[in-house]
């Protein structure tokens, strides 16, 4: 039976403006011969415009959803020896569905449709790179979900929400890592357990500042913090005197969302 993770509408990001940098910390290994899995990509929505504007900007989807597979491996592991989830085949569709982009699963088979509808409302005054840097971010997003950990000794996805907080916040930091969002996507306040775009600027903002292999390392937390959580893989990180709630604190100061 697939399991989908679906990601709510969110706001169109600006093509010119780029928030994170790849890779800040230990050089990540060769990802250029990792078996990624076989993509395999079929457009189900012939004849929409939405799948028009989507060829017009991807011309090999199968190389490129291929390229962007490896940015995340990077950016989620040290090298191709670590323990990664086997994946098998990806099947990336297109499909003329409500929604934005949702991945699935079934055994070692990722299953990922992006919403030509979407494509159509990110198409904005005929915005070419608009709609590019979009679809990029999207498959960034769903493409973490292919390959990341998930936490141990807790509930699932679905019924727990401390696990659902890591799944969608760390698919949101590797976008925002891998310059798939905007500085003006971040959102002003909130938690760290809110999820998405809150939870992964905080994530990329605790790489930037302290740790530049943290994304890497919070991912590898799932395997060694169990039962899993916020602040026991934080304390894992950066030692027992750390806390979370702290380092939100320190986190919104410096973005300027509390003033001192």
């Amino acid at each position: 039976m697939k399991r989908y993770i679906i990601i709510p509408l969110c706001i169109i990001a600006a093509a010119t403006a780029a928030c994170g940098q790849k890779n800040t910390g230990k050089t990540s290994g060769d990802w250029s011969e990792y078996n990624i899995g076989n993509v395999i990509f079929e457009d189900k929505a012939k004849g929409t415009e939405g799948s028009a504007i989507y060829a017009g900007i991807i011309k090999d989807p199968v190389a490129y959803i291929s390229e962007q597979a490896r940015d995340v491996l990077a950016t989620l592991y040290y090298s191709p020896a670590d323990s990664i989830p086997p994946v098998e085949n990806i099947y990336y569709t297109l499909e003329d569905v409500e929604g934005i982009s949702a991945k699935g699963d079934e055994g070692n088979d990722a299953f990922v449709f992006y919403s030509t509808r979407h494509i159509e409302q990110s198409f904005v005054d005929n915005d070419t790179a608009k709609v590019f840097f979009e679809t990029r971010g999207v498959l960034l997003h769903e493409l973490t979900h292919v390959y990341q950990l998930a936490p141990q000794g807790i509930g699932s996805y679905e019924d727990d929400r401390v696990n659902w907080c890591f799944i969608e916040g760390m698919a949101d930091a590797v976008r925002v890592a891998n310059g798939g969002f905007g500085p003006e996507d971040r959102p002003r306040g909130g938690n760290y357990m809110d999820g998405y775009r809150i939870t992964g600027f905080f994530l990329v903002w605790l790489r930037d500042n302290k740790d530049p292999d943290f994304l890497r390392k919070f991912n590898a937390s799932t395997l060694e913090v169990i039962p899993w959580s916020f602040n026991g893989a934080i304390k894992h990180i950066f030692g027992e005197n750390a806390d979370i709630d702290d380092l939100w604190h320190e986190y919104q100061v410096a973005v300027g969302d509390i003033k001192l």
